[in-house]
């Protein structure tokens, strides 16, 4: 339905939200409800088109009806999230560019940046690692929160890190922050303060039940084996190598957290808790995770 000329902001918020409710989409790629997402969308054009500040008696800018009109049919017919659309996701309260190589950001580990860590860690991280990196939206936001911090981030994906690229380049941390292309800790050098991981754990059964959006991201960075586990066994069996003795690995393995707790009884995973949603984070020093393989 086109929009008619000469609306506010929230005259098209209203309008895009209630065409979003009715299409019955699925929100979870930055959002939670469609009058959020119509909120983002409209107001990203304005700060596109418009030449003065946005405020509450502002009007939409005529020429960016168009292009809303154009991004509205897209995510409703094709099931496509948002942040794709406009290129653009926000995580951590910064913005980061995401395209279909790379998944939305959206990890519970932004609330743990946020918060620096409290109490995990025992001193500031002078050397962190974000392994399975994609867009390197939880590594860069952990470079701006410990500014003195260097940061190497690492994934199998080209594609994932030329984008985590793109990010490092938009927050100006290229003195900082560095990529390596690498399957876990193959090519990966030296020893961490702190490791962030948000890898590929999702089973193939949740995988099948995904909604559309969620299978417009990339499979690869999604996907693992039968149970979700492959990856993360992985990292727990290889990540005290890389730490130092009073380092910290947080790993996020979502649904997958209870088939791990049995897989592995007696690692003694803390399993954190979210103000703002989320579950399925551990977190384990070097010394418990050594003791296990011991």
């Amino acid at each position: 339905m086109p929009f008619p000329h000469e609306q506010s902001l929230h005259e098209i918020i209203t309008r895009v939200s209630v065409q979003l409710e009715a299409a019955q989409l699925y929100f979870g790629h930055g959002t939670d409800n469609a009058w959020d997402e119509a909120c983002w969308l409209v107001e990203t054009l304005f700060r596109r088109h418009a030449e003065t500040s946005i405020s509450a008696e502002s009007v939409f800018p005529q020429a960016a009806l168009p292009e809303l009109e154009a991004l509205l049919e897209q995510r409703i017919t094709g099931r496509m999230p948002l942040a794709y659309l406009l290129r653009e996701a926000w995580f951590a309260g910064l913005p980061f560019y995401v395209d279909e190589r790379v998944l939305v950001p959206r990890s519970p580990l932004a609330e743990l940046i946020a918060n620096q860590f409290s109490p995990l860690l025992k001193k500031t991280p002078g050397r962190i690692l974000d392994l399975c990196c994609g867009s390197g939206c939880i590594g860069i936001a952990a470079a701006l929160q410990y500014p003195q911090a260097q940061l190497c981030l690492s994934d199998l994906s080209a594609d994932a890190l030329a984008v985590a690229e793109i990010n490092i380049n938009k927050h100006a941390l290229e003195e900082r922050v560095s990529t390596v292309s690498s399957d876990l800790f193959d090519n990966i050098q030296g020893k961490f303060d702190l490791i962030l991981s948000n890898p590929p754990y999702v089973s193939e059964d949740e995988y099948r039940a995904l909604p559309d959006e969620y299978l417009r991201e990339p499979e690869l960075a999604l996907l693992t084996d039968a149970e979700g586990l492959d990856i993360p066994l992985k990292i727990l069996r290889q990540a005290a190598e890389f730490m130092h003795e009073d380092a910290c690995l947080i790993l996020e393995v979502g649904n997958s957290w209870e088939a791990l707790q049995k897989a592995l009884p007696d690692m003694p995973f803390m399993w954190l808790d979210f103000e703002h949603g989320g579950h399925g984070v551990c977190a384990l020093s070097k010394a418990q995770l050594q003791a296990i393989q011991a």
